[in-house]
């Protein structure tokens, strides 16, 4: 057991370490100056993408999740954040699509920057981790099945992110404490 976490949490640790700081930068630049933020991902990415909604929540942005019935169009000035490790879903190039019509602009997170939807978008942030889309080829390597290397990554990414805005925006620890629901 610990040869396995030790393994994973060192997997993790140094795909972090291969994110550009200018990716992260670029993210955090869309992020602070939008409207509103919309964001989308399916099956595991989807849950760090709910993750991240709701810390933007708590620094008081205005973020829902696509799909949610409160979650309020977008348009200029307005930022559509998705996950797309393995380079694309269906989804989310539909979602891409309808967000830049409407004059938003897109963030995609992705292990795949030469994938279809990080050439749709106006920002691309890559997480060089393994997803499904290379999990059977030669170049497997990771000891956590399938894309769960890119989704444990995703979810430590989105927490440091999440310190870059709070520093970026001024918002104290018990400002976003004061932003968590009462009803659990």
């Amino acid at each position: 057991m610990t040869t396995l976490h030790r393994r994973a949490l060192d997997e993790i640790g140094d795909c972090l370490d291969k994110v550009s700081g200018e990716d992260v930068e670029a993210a955090l630049a869309e992020i602070a100056t939008a409207g509103r933020i919309a964001l989308y991902g399916v099956g595991r990415e989807g849950l760090a993408i709910k993750g991240l909604a709701m810390r933007l929540f708590h620094l008081g942005l205005k973020a829902a999740m696509v799909g949610d019935m409160t979650t309020p169009p977008v348009g200029p000035g307005d930022l559509l954040i998705v996950s797309a490790g393995p380079g694309d879903f269906s989804t989310v190039s539909a979602l891409i699509g309808v967000a830049r019509a409407a004059g938003a602009r897109t963030l995609v997170v992705t292990a795949e920057p030469e994938g279809q939807a990080a050439a749709k978008a106006d920002r691309v942030l890559t997480v060089p981790a393994q997803t499904m889309a290379r999990d059977q080829s030669a170049g497997a390597t990771s000891v956590l099945p399938m894309g769960s290397l890119y989704e444990g990554a995703l979810y430590v990414l989105f927490e440091i992110l999440i310190l870059g805005l709070r520093d970026r925006l001024g918002v104290t620890p018990a400002q976003m404490r004061a932003n968590h629901t009462n009803l659990e």
